[in-house]
């Protein structure tokens, strides 16, 4: 063999070698960055599982690393009203890495964000001794959401969020956070999410003249406004920077298609609605988790209301069925003549922030959203009262009234002046007699509870006087059918 041939062959195994090390290189970083960079929420087989923990879209856009988020509460203690999330109200089962309504989707790494569940589970308990139960797609009447946002900027705002504080506390509880991790952590994500939530957060400084919400509440629109179309909130009318509301039920959607929704009446689409909740929970229009939401949506279209689990006083119910049918049936049953339809506010008399700070300028800018898809908003509208909305499975919805002002059934009968002016939010204990909740705890076993008081701006329970006129014995009639709904 000439040394030519000898050359070119030897060139010929250089290059091999050279394809085949590369090709490994290629393989090796397939598996080492692939599972960094694609997107892939976690996902649940089981529905219920999905709704509490599966993935919206929110941790894409808004979502906190998951090691920053896991080591906040031992950092930070002191900015939480106790011992970690479970704190602030949210639910943690045994055996669950995160809180119900928490979900998880690896995003370059691993996020934390929010999803529908975190607005709409809660716990009930039978006494101060039961075990509590789960209970999905009812209000999150224990959520203290406003004490998380402001967790998120008190935090990012402490001279302690930083690598090399925050990097320690990580690696002292977690098993795997390898070096690319950790690279990661310490120039991209930790200054990133610090970065983040304090614009967030001065997005937000409004919350802090606003009224505490407490739990089982939110400010529907306001944060909205902020957040998906920079406001300047500052310089809004200070009647319209108060817009406080119960978190919902959402079970059985198919009969409330076409309804008007929202507490006050400004939307008549399930789907909108849906895709509007999601905005709210941190979902962007690029973001959003089309898929995850209609999971979500096909199982609540004919979910019944959890049915009411105590005993029932059958001939006491039959006098309150009729009772029902003449006092309220026409506003608040499925196929009565002013169901889903909005009563205008000085009739139906309801505390007014709410629907205050819903505005025309509001309206204009939703119906930009998702422009380009099918899905592009259309149907939010202005109004001028609150919605009459059915009662099915009214027993899991106290307090009562848009605003979570009324504790129990057997109050909303009174006239306000009768209505207790305060009382205690937060609390799971189901009170069979009144139906709600009980209202009269301020503190169990070290946790303190929310004192809910009529007289802040947004919490009135004035208005709706509906069945205040009826008997004391009509009223636990009407009560004792109500149960069943």
């Amino acid at each position: 063999m000439s040394e030519s041939e000898k050359q070119k062959l030897l060139q010929k195994l250089i290059k091999k070698i050279w394809i085949f090390v590369i090709g490994i290189v290629l393989i090796v970083t397939g598996f080492v960055v692939w599972p960094l960079v694609s997107n892939n929420p976690v996902r649940y087989g089981d529905i219920q599982e999905h709704f509490k923990y599966g993935s919206i879209g929110s941790e894409a856009a808004n979502g906190v690393p998951y090691w920053i988020w896991k080591v906040l509460p031992a950092m930070f203690p002191e900015k939480l009203p106790g011992e970690g999330y479970q704190s602030l109200g949210f639910i943690q089962e045994e055996g669950q890495d995160l809180p119900i309504g928490f979900s998880k989707r690896r995003v370059l790494f691993d996020r934390v964000g929010l999803n529908c569940a975190v607005c709409h589970t809660s716990t009930v308990r039978d006494t101060a001794d039961s075990e509590p139960r789960i209970i999905t797609t009812m209000p999150a009447n224990t959520v203290n959401l406003m004490g998380y946002i402001k967790l998120l900027s008190a935090t990012a705002s402490d001279p302690r969020f930083n690598a090399r504080e925050m990097i320690p506390q990580i690696e002292a509880i977690a098993d795997n956070f390898n070096p690319i991790q950790k690279l990661i952590y310490r120039f991209f994500a930790i200054p990133q999410t610090r970065d983040a939530l304090i614009t967030q957060g001065e997005r937000l400084a409004f919350l802090n003249e606003e009224p505490e919400w407490g739990p089982g509440r939110v400010d529907t629109f306001n944060p909205y406004k902020a957040i998906q179309f920079h406001f300047p909130m500052d310089r809004l009318d200070s009647d319209e920077l108060i817009g406080t509301s119960d978190f919902p039920a959402i079970w059985n959607q198919k009969p409330r298609q076409g309804l008007q929704l929202h507490w006050d009446g400004d939307n008549d689409s399930v789907d909108e609605r849906n895709l509007s909740a999601a905005l709210g929970a941190g979902v962007t229009p690029t973001t959003v988790d089309l898929d995850g939401i209609k999971r979500v949506a096909d199982w609540l279209w004919e979910l019944p209301p959890p049915a009411y689990p105590y005993q029932i006083n059958q001939e006491l119910a039959t006098v309150g069925e009729k009772l029902y049918e003449n006092n309220c049936a026409s506003c608040h049953a499925f196929g009565g003549a002013k169901v889903g339809t909005v009563t205008q506010l000085p009739k139906i008399g309801t505390d007014p922030y709410r629907l205050n700070s819903y505005t025309y300028e509001l309206t204009s800018n939703q119906n930009t959203l998702y422009a380009g898809y099918p899905w592009r908003f259309s149907h939010f509208r202005k109004t001028n009262g609150y919605a009459n909305m059915p009662l099915d499975g009214v027993w899991l919805r106290g307090p009562y009234l848009h605003n979570g002002s009324v504790p129990t059934l057997k109050d909303l009968l009174e006239v306000p002046e009768n209505r207790p002016k305060e009382f205690y939010r937060g609390y799971d204990v189901f009170d069979e007699d009144n139906v709600g909740f009980v209202s009269d705890i301020a503190e169990e076993n070290g946790k303190k509870y929310f004192k809910f008081d009529t007289t802040v701006p947004g919490n009135s329970n004035s208005g709706h006087l509906y069945g205040t006129e009826l008997s004391p014995g009509e009223k636990d009639a009407l009560v004792e059918y109500m149960k069943q709904l």
